[in-house]
């Protein structure tokens, strides 16, 4: 018996690293899952490792309407949501002086504008006592260089999930964020320039972490299972550090 049997699950960037790896766990702990993503391809390719029969939607948590068909897709199938992760993110480098609007509106349309009306729009399809789980950034507290706009956008979700666990605990919603420290995803493909600058920085973010390594999708995706499952029933508002004691050593 999975710890997840019979729950539906909402997994906003599900197609890759820690969503994909989220998906999978899910899955096999019984859970029907809805995956979203922006490239078809991408989520194809994530339904056949997920299997179980998953479901996905395409779609970009910054445009409103792409977050309306997700959920008008879950309530055709009839069940409420069970557990929510709200993972869809992302960002780059820029230094002060290098920050532009656009980078800015990306980063924070993502991060910040998306996950509040992900969770906003999926309040009145959440089963009382559901789970909803955030993914925040060690990079929300380090004052990492250049990464300023990112940690900005991850520090506000990190306000979220406080604040929401308040508003949400009449109907016994859980509200918790997911910190994961360096994660080798391909997501780090995209903050280099090529695959010998992609190396490099895995190389020097293994090297920060105490444990000297970088950790892996399934670690992550098992702290997710922790949050999303009734072991975590008496956790609400906190931050879960997956991050190698990174910000705690």
């Amino acid at each position: 018996m999975g710890q997840l049997d019979g729950k539906t699950a909402v997994i906003t960037g599900g197609n890759s690293g820690i969503g994909l790896a989220t998906a999978k766990r899910f899955a096999r702990e019984g859970a029907h899952v809805f995956i979203t993503g922006r490239r078809q391809e991408a989520l194809d390719a994530a339904l056949a490792e997920i299997g179980h029969g998953a479901t996905a939607v395409r779609g970009d948590v910054a445009d409103l309407g792409d977050i309306g068909r997700l959920y008008a897709t879950v309530a055709e199938r009839g069940n409420p949501i069970d557990v929510l992760f709200a993972n869809a993110g992302g960002g780059e480098f820029a230094s002060l002086e290098q920050v532009t609007e656009e980078h800015f509106d990306a980063t924070f349309g993502i991060n910040v504008r998306g996950m509040l009306f992900t969770v906003q729009k999926a309040i009145p399809f959440l089963n009382d006592g559901a789970s909803v789980i955030l993914t925040g950034s060690t990079a929300a507290t380090s004052g990492e260089a250049a990464f300023g706009v990112y940690a900005a956008s991850k520090a506000a979700v990190r306000s979220f999930s406080r604040t929401w666990a308040n508003e949400l605990r009449e109907r016994a919603i859980r509200v918790n964020t997911l910190v994961p420290g360096p994660i080798a995803t391909p997501g780090i493909n995209g903050l280099a320039a090529d695959a010998a600058e992609a190396a490099k920085l895995r190389e020097v973010f293994a090297g920060q972490v105490p444990l000297g390594r970088m950790g892996h999708p399934d670690e992550a995706a098992a702290a997710a299972l922790f949050l999303a499952s009734g072991d975590s029933s008496f956790v609400t508002g906190s931050e879960l550090f997956v991050d190698g004691g990174l910000n705690q050593i």
